[in-house]
C-alpha cells in the first residue's frame, strides 16, 4: 500500500460530507481491527460487541486520533470525515427478498475516484476491453441515450449494448438494457436486464473508498436476481470484468480527471462522463481531479 502524504489530505468540504465504505461486514470478523486510509487520512475500522466503529489515526495535518461517524448498511461500514447527511443514497433493490446482495471484491486501484466512476460509465469500451463478456465486434456502436440530473443525482437513459454474456446467469447474447446513476461525486451504479428476468434489472455498483488523490479502494456492490450460481461463481465473473478494467484505469494519464472541458476530446458516446466532469465542476469538486 503506497503511504500518505500531507498533500493527499482532503480539505474538500463537498468531498470530505460524503459517506464512504471501508469495508464489508462479511469480511470484517467480531473484534478485527481493519487499518486503511481514507482522503489521505489512515483511519480504522471495526466490530466490537456488535457494534460498528470507525476512528482516524494519527496523520499530518489530521488533528490527532478520534471518532468517526458510522452507518451499517447494504452490507458496508460506512464512515465520513465531514458533516455527511443523515443517510447513504437509497437502493431501494437491496430490500427486495429474492436478490442476492454481496461485495464481489474490494480492490485497490491506482486511479482517481473521478477516473475510476466514468470508467464503469463508458459502454464504449466493452467490446475491446470486455470481448466475449460484455461486447463484441462487430457490436461497437453505442446509439443515442438520455442523460439529466435529478435531484443531484445523474441519471442516464435508454442505454442499450448488444453483450455475448451480459452476467453469471447468461446463457446466450442478448441486447442489454441499461441505466446508470451516479448518486455521489465518488458512487456509480447501473441497473441492467437481468438474463433470469426481462422485467426486472439487476443492480451493480462501484463504490468508492478515495484513499488518496491517485488510489482508491473500489467496492464492487451487488445485488442480482440469481438462484442458480453459488456465491463464488457470481463474485468470480465480477472479479474477471474487474481486472480487465484495472490495467486500463491504472495506465491513464493523467490519473486525475481533467474537469477543462477542453482537456480531453469527447464523443457522443461520452455523453454521461461530459454530464459527469459539469456536474463535478458546479459542485467544486477538486479531489481526484484536474481543475478546469
Amino acid at each position: 500500500m503506497e503511504q500518505s502524504t500531507e498533500s493527499d489530505i482532503c480539505t474538500d468540504p463537498v468531498i470530505r460530507d460524503q459517506w464512504y465504505p471501508l469495508r464489508a461486514l462479511a469480511e470484517l470478523p467480531e473484534g478485527a481491527t481493519h487499518h486503511t486510509r481514507l482522503l489521505g487520512v489512515p483511519v480504522s475500522c471495526g466490530v466490537t460487541r456488535g457494534r460498528p466503529w470507525a476512528r482516524t489515526e494519527s496523520a499530518p495535518g489530521d488533528g490527532g486520533t478520534g471518532a468517526l461517524p458510522v452507518i451499517d448498511t447494504y452490507g458496508y461500514l460506512w464512515t465520513s470525515l465531514g458533516e455527511p447527511p443523515p443517510g447513504v443514497f437509497e437502493i431501494p433493490e437491496y430490500t427486495e427478498p429474492d436478490r442476492r446482495s454481496m461485495n464481489a471484491g474490494s480492490f485497490i486501484v491506482a486511479t482517481s475516484a473521478p477516473r475510476a466512476v466514468e470508467n464503469f460509465l463508458d459502454m464504449g469500451h466493452f467490446p475491446y476491453v470486455h470481448t466475449g463478456y460484455l461486447g463484441i465486434e462487430p457490436h461497437t456502436e453505442v446509439n443515442p441515450y438520455d442523460v439529466e440530473i435529478i435531484d443531484g443525482e445523474i441519471w442516464a437513459t435508454r442505454c442499450e449494448f448488444f453483450q455475448p454474456m451480459a452476467a453469471a446467469t447468461a446463457t446466450g447474447g442478448q441486447m442489454s438494457k441499461y441505466t446508470y446513476r451516479v448518486p455521489s461525486p465518488f458512487a456509480v451504479m447501473l441497473y441492467k436486464s437481468s438474463p433470469v428476468d426481462p422485467e426486472r434489472r439487476d443492480v451493480i455498483a462501484l463504490l468508492l473508498q478515495p484513499m488518496g488523490h491517485e488510489q482508491v479502494v473500489a467496492h464492487n456492490f451487488l445485488c442480482l436476481l440469481d438462484d442458480v450460481n453459488s456465491d463464488a461463481e457470481i463474485k468470480r465473473f465480477q472479479q474477471i470484468i474487474f481486472a480487465q478494467d484495472k490495467p486500463i484505469l491504472e495506465n491513464q494519464i493523467p490519473r486525475r480527471l481533467p474537469l477543462d472541458p477542453r482537456a480531453e476530446t469527447p464523443i457522443r458516446a461520452d455523453h454521461t462522463s461530459i454530464v459527469y466532469r459539469r456536474h463535478l465542476r458546479e459542485l467544486g469538486v477538486n479531489y481526484g481531479v484536474v481543475p478546469a
